[in-house]
């Protein structure tokens, strides 16, 4: 088709705004999916999305449709996640867009998701359509809404608000029109050589990896030889196609087609979401910037339950490929075994991805306590040890300070929950930077220690803003900080995947909340267990596991000195040290450590 009826576009929004019902009724106004085949978010296939009723991975489909000026035009558009821990998912559709659908719930309002989507697309010079959805609902405020979107942006003063209802389909004919009207087509010239951006990926257990691409200049034909530029790995163009939403093979895609390439390759780590990719006989000279690559924000350690090592490495690979926002390396643990430490964007990126290994791949996962990356200075040492895993942090005899990340946090909020979010930074150990005003929102600036936001400050934001906060973080660099590793010993032996670290002035309290957790979760035996935190060889906390039954040695009755003596033999030292190696350790275990208050 030519270029210049060809439109590429995002729907953006804040979660449960209505963009995947959207989604639903622009294919079936465009005759994209048939009557049989359609079904209420069509686009959230995997089993995490439709169990938990959002949007998780992007989904790109091409649409036709025949405009009231009687040209028929070519429609790229893009689902996007709304949920905070999945804005990288947005960012690289918005990569490949050239315009963007600004969702808001006619019943909500602007909501800082909504605000923080907007940033992404203004960053990326996006022309941004602003959408008024559910104006048919009985709490919908249109009139409110479209003030509060006017106030968002300069561009939005004079800007038509298009005002629908996603799940009628009421006035999407409108937003149909505006695209092809508001939003540029591609620039580009088929005549250059080949240049297209990799701006997603999918692995396929037969296919191996398909990359998702979108074309600025040239033409791409099947069994092309391809050259991705980042790594100079050659690829052969297997398959070539469009999603109608399946994927279904073409001869050929030119400038402006957003589509997919089998390229047949089998390493997960040989293609990099963000590459150029272009030909190889005819490459072309300069590639694409790409983009950032994501930033893990919690770092947690993946066990395999039982003898499925190789199960799960094949598994994360997988999902690595699929998920270029989950990141992994292989690590060993004492007690553990052989498993990986992972990284995420946030809890429930984590959440996501476990039940994923369940879902799609049969498999339960032992989870470790979240942690970031420490500095680590030992005395007589000029250069610091980076500590990524709590139990590689050194002996605290050799430690001469620590320095801990720390990320200048930007927080976006309403003025009813002001109060409840600064009370949450500080008791955060946040030290505010700046505030500022956006149309009906406040916008707070936190200097914030990376450790007191990696496991459940994101929860607790929502949590206090009732899910109005949103929350994007950069890292400002390294500082001096006062913490300590914290060790979990059971019946006298170290368990090395319960260790953390944690702030030396939170040490005795967590220390007590851990212990008093652990009492009622570690697997009880024929005798008691003793529990205890320990901190710098000291031990902070300690209680006793109950044994299984009673123990008649210290019962009080009155019995004969040889069965007291003969219990407590049974029960010796060296019995428990033998047994010590036996300690099986459940998932409640790892989460008692997870539900801690750090």
């Amino acid at each position: 088709m030519n270029p210049s009826h060809i439109r590429n576009f995002a729907i953006i929004a804040h979660i449960d705004h209505g963009k995947s019902t959207l989604a639903d009724r622009i294919m079936e106004q465009t005759q994209t999916v048939n009557d049989r085949d359609s079904k209420a978010q069509l686009l959230d296939d995997l089993a995490v999305e439709q169990a938990h009723g959002v949007t998780v991975k992007s989904r790109t489909v091409r649409n036709y449709y025949h405009a009231d000026d009687g040209q028929e035009y070519e429609y790229n558009f893009i689902d996007t996640p709304g949920h905070v821990d999945f804005t990288y998912e947005v960012s690289k559709s918005l990569a490949a867009s050239d315009g963007a659908i600004l969702l808001v719930d006619a019943t909500q309002g602007v909501q800082a998701q909504t605000v923080a989507n907007l940033r992404l697309a203004q960053a990326n010079h996006l022309v941004v359509i602003p959408v008024i959805n559910k104006i048919d609902a009985a709490a919908a405020d249109v009139a409110r809404t479209a003030e509060q979107i006017r106030a968002l942006s300069p561009e939005f003063a004079d800007a038509t608000m298009l005002k629908i209802s996603a799940k009628t389909g009421l006035n999407v004919h409108d937003v149909l029109e505006a695209i092809h009207t508001t939003i540029p087509a591609p620039t580009g010239d088929a005549k250059q050589p080949l240049k297209a951006l990799v701006f997603d990926s999918q692995y396929d257990a037969f296919k191996g990896i398909i990359a998702y691409v979108r074309l600025l200049d040239g033409t791409l034909q099947a069994n092309d030889q391809l050259l991705l530029m980042a790594n100079q790995q050659t690829v052969s163009a297997n398959e070539i196609g469009i999603f109608a939403p399946q994927r279904v093979a073409t001869k050929q895609l030119g400038v402006g087609d957003v589509g997919y390439v089998v390229t047949g390759l089998k390493d997960p780590q040989a293609l990099r979401v963000g590459d150029t990719l272009t030909t190889a006989t005819n490459p072309t000279a300069t590639a694409l910037p790409g983009y950032q690559p994501a930033q893990s924000m919690v770092f947690a350690g993946f066990y395999p339950q039982g003898d499925h090592y190789h199960d799960l490495q094949l598994a994360v690979e997988k999902l690595a490929l699929n998920d270029t926002s989950f990141h992994y390396h292989a690590e060993n643990s004492e007690a553990l075994g052989a498993g990986f430490r992972c990284g995420f964007l946030g809890i429930f990126h984590l959440q996501i991805i476990r039940e994923r290994l369940h879902d799609e791949y049969g498999l339960d996962v032992l989870t470790t306590a979240p942690n970031v990356t420490y500095h680590v200075h030992l005395k007589n040492q000029d250069e610091p040890v980076i500590v990524d895993n709590p139990i590689k942090f050194p002996d605290y005899s050799q430690v001469d300070y620590v320095e801990e990340p720390l990320a200048t946090a930007t927080i976006t909020t309403t003025n009813e929950s002001l109060g409840a979010v600064m009370k949450l930074a500080d008791q955060h150990k946040g030290t505010l930077q700046g505030m500022s005003n956006q149309g009906d929102l406040v916008v707070l600036n936190y200097e914030l220690p990376f450790a007191e936001i990696a496991y459940d400050f994101f929860n607790a934001l929502k949590s206090v803003s009732h899910g109005y906060a949103t929350l994007t973080t950069d890292l400002a660099g390294y500082d001096i900080a006062d913490v300590v590793k914290l060790e979990v010993h059971v019946n006298y032996a170290r368990v090395d995947a319960l260790s953390f670290v944690v702030h030396r002035e939170d040490a005795p309290r967590v220390a007590q909340e851990l212990v008093h957790k652990l009492k009622f979760v570690i697997p009880r035996k024929l005798y008691p267990m003793p529990v205890q935190s320990v901190v710098e060889g000291k031990a902070l906390a300690r209680v006793d596991v109950p044994p299984l039954r009673k123990n008649a040695a210290v019962s009080g009755d009155k019995k004969s000195a040889s069965k007291k003596q003969a219990l407590l033999r049974r029960q010796s030292v060296n019995k428990r040290q033998a047994a010590h190696s036996d300690i099986e350790l459940p998932q409640e275990v790892f989460n008692a450590v997870l539900d801690l208050e750090k």
